[in-house]
């Protein structure tokens, strides 16, 4: 009602200062509720997660209404009405004094975590610049102003010192204009204040691991995997169930002869003081020597010198035994072969008796004319009376000399023993 009868912008922008405190005291009774409940089996981290989710939301909204402050202050600079300044002053310090109230009485939990644990914001970094600088001077204000200010706090006495310089110069200069610029600084403000804390529980929310803790954690971890029987620490994972809350789980493989229930033990004494809420699985070494039967190929067809005959049909590719990648015939010969005769030939099969006839070859058992009689000589396979030549895929040649055999010879290549 008074920011409707001052018609003040920057009076509004700093009244969405005190329903953020509205906000804050309904997060201080739902925090106050949470302490009293118990993790069920349907909720079963607690409800912890209700705090952070009304600081999410208190943030967000009220920088959804800085925004709005934003886009009717751009409004108001195209046609700037009068502000009245009856009631400007005095809603100010009425505003401060509940915000104040509101914040420094009240131990609100969720926000005080919140405020330490979120990055600092624009505003307190440039406060903290000057702070440092006034310490320089009066070194007991140290303990107040340094390492930084309560944003809260800050963001309240920024909001009522613009108001306090608006006041003055509209009623000293009568500069209206000044009112719309003031309320888009108290809305940066509160913007740049709100937006780190909504960042951070916004992270929570996701199940983030806390930026904060990392180093710890690394450090743990590292810790644990040096422990006695401890091989690998596996798929860890620390989120944050509430403001300082953390919670964790990982897989800790142990070696075949060490003692389960020890190793457990240590881990989790080990990580518990920093993850309050964990759970550990751990497993023996499951490793077993790879077992070398089986590989090896099976018997072989005998090779052909001329390529598989039309009329006997070709296997397939044989497959490796080791890859079970079946071998390409047309495919060109592996590096370092050197072109071996017979390696990269196709399989055929070819029959165990009978005559086989391949281009310029004659191979199978041959007729016999004539026998020699008892005894004991080395001759050539020939087939009738007639010698006969073979040709070979070594070249023409004669057949090899074979042992056992007797067959008829001219009398000038006989050779009697005695």
């Amino acid at each position: 009602m008074w920011c409707s009868s001052t018609n003040s912008m920057a009076l509004t922008a700093y009244t969405y200062l005190t329903i953020f405190d509205l906000f804050s005291l309904i997060t201080c009774l739902i925090s106050s509720w949470v302490t009293m409940k118990k993790a069920s089996q349907l909720y079963s981290f607690g409800f912890e997660r209700l705090e952070v989710l009304a600081v999410f939301a208190s943030t967000v909204l009220v920088q959804l209404g800085a925004l709005f402050i934003l886009k009717e202050s751009v409004e108001r600079f195209m046609e700037q009405p009068e502000v009245h300044t009856g009631r400007l002053l005095v809603g100010t310090f009425v505003a401060l004094f509940f915000n104040l109230l509101t914040l420094l009485s009240v131990k609100n939990k969720p926000f005080a975590y919140v405020s330490e644990a979120a990055s600092s914001s624009w505003l307190q970094e440039h406060v903290a610049d000057l702070s440092r600088s006034l310490c320089g001077i009066v070194p007991g204000l140290s303990s107040l102003l340094l390492p930084r200010m309560n944003p809260f706090v800050l963001i309240n006495m920024a909001g009522a010192f613009s108001l306090c310089i608006t006041y003055l110069l509209i009623e000293i200069n009568n500069y209206n204009a000044v009112d719309t610029a003031s309320a888009m600084a108290i809305a940066l403000m509160t913007f740049g204040t709100m937006y780190p804390m909504s960042v951070y529980s916004g992270k929570v929310l996701l199940q983030t691991t806390p930026a904060h803790v990392i180093g710890q954690l690394d450090k743990l971890l590292r810790e644990v995997s040096t422990l006695d029987g401890v091989l690998e620490v596996r798929n860890e994972h620390f989120w944050t169930v509430g403001f300082g809350s953390l919670a964790g789980s990982a897989h800790v493989r142990i070696r075949r002869d060490a003692n389960e229930q020890l190793v457990l033990a240590h881990v989790t004494n080990r990580l518990l003081p920093l993850v309050s809420v964990l759970t550990v699985q751990i497993f023996k070494d499951d490793w077993t020597r790879p077992l070398l039967t089986g590989t090896s190929s099976p018997s072989l067809p005998p090779l052909g010198h001329g390529g598989p005959s039309p009329g006997l049909p070709s296997l397939p590719p044989l497959a490796d035994p080791l890859t079970s990648t079946p071998a390409k015939p047309s495919s060109p010969p592996p590096e370092f072969s050197f072109d071996t005769p017979g390696r990269n030939l196709q399989r055929v099969v070819l029959p165990a008796s009978g005559p086989y006839a391949g281009p310029g070859l004659t191979y199978g058992a041959s007729p016999y004319t004539k026998m020699l009689g008892p005894g004991y000589g080395l001759g050539l396979a020939s087939a009738g009376s007639s010698s006969q030549n073979y040709r070979t895929a070594f070249g023409s040649s004669t057949v090899p000399l074979q042992f056992g055999a007797s067959n008829p010879l001219s009398s000038q290549h006989r050779q009697n023993r005695p």
